[in-house]
């Protein structure tokens, strides 16, 4: 990505986390372009190479527009501080992204947002219908965990990993989601389908007449043809990259 090349990396850092951390900003940035925030709140993850599970998460306090490589925290799975910063992390996101990076080795990039959209399906019991092109795209593929209220304390992390189970998006009823993948680009593709699957599920729910309804078999294959496309193919990087570019062409270079 040529956006990436001009940024000052730092002489501690490795080439590899600091292409991370430049990827990681990029993310948070586009978060916020797609309207997708909740002012300073939630949180997006990713994990750095090496056996230890540490992770880069967004400063508290600061709006996914002051976001910079170079002002991402690194922390470990107990939250605490591995560099030197002003800032400190939201503890909210300790319990979540730290559960999920210490149990799910297949989960580098873990993104947790409640847009209204997505608040208003998980409130309700069904929660996500798979009767429209985005919600058959994720069938089968979402683990639900319920309320137990704000995500603070370490005995939870346990009971949402059971939730999640071998799924990547976990919903978190009368609350949010979180999606993770492999890569930073591939949980914000699946982040991107999530949200556009609860705007059409909320918009057909707001108009009269009876809805089509899928065959659970058409649904399975689109999200076995989705989940494929996405892991084997460069369909995420291509989507991410795009993004990017819309992104800096509409708003300039972010940092």
């Amino acid at each position: 990505m040529n956006a990436m090349t001009d940024i000052t990396q730092p002489s501690h850092c490795s080439d590899e986390e600091w292409a991370l951390r430049v990827q990681l900003a990029y993310c948070y940035h586009l978060v916020d372009f797609f309207g997708w925030t909740e002012t300073i709140f939630n949180h997006i993850s990713a994990r750095l190479p090496g056996p230890a599970h540490h992770y880069l998460v967004n400063p508290f306090g600061l709006n996914y527009t002051e976001v910079t490589p170079a002002n991402l925290l690194k922390v470990d799975l107990q939250g605490h501080k591995l560099e030197e910063s002003s800032f400190d992390a939201n503890p909210a996101g300790f319990a979540l992204h730290s559960a999920v990076h210490g149990a799910r080795d297949d989960i580098h990039c873990l993104i947790h947002t409640h847009t209204t959209p997505i608040s208003a399906v998980v409130q309700k019991k069904r929660a996500f219908s798979h009767d429209d092109f985005y919600g058959a795209q994720l069938y089968g593929r979402i683990g639900y965990h319920t309320f137990e209220g704000i995500t603070l304390f370490d005995d939870e992390k346990k009971r949402m990993i059971a939730s999640l189970g071998d799924k990547h998006i976990l919903v978190l009823r009368n609350h949010g989601i979180a999606v993770g993948e492999s890569s930073i680009e591939k949980a914000f593709f699946l982040l991107w389908t999530v949200q556009r699957a609860a705007e059409n599920q909320v918009a057909a729910g707001a108009l009269g007449g009876e809805d089509n309804l899928l065959e659970p078999g058409i649904a399975e294959r689109c999200a076995h043809l989705t989940a494929m496309l996405i892991r084997e193919s460069g369909f995420a990087t291509k989507f991410f990259d795009a993004m990017v570019r819309k992104l800096t062409a509409e708003r300039g270079r972010p940092f």
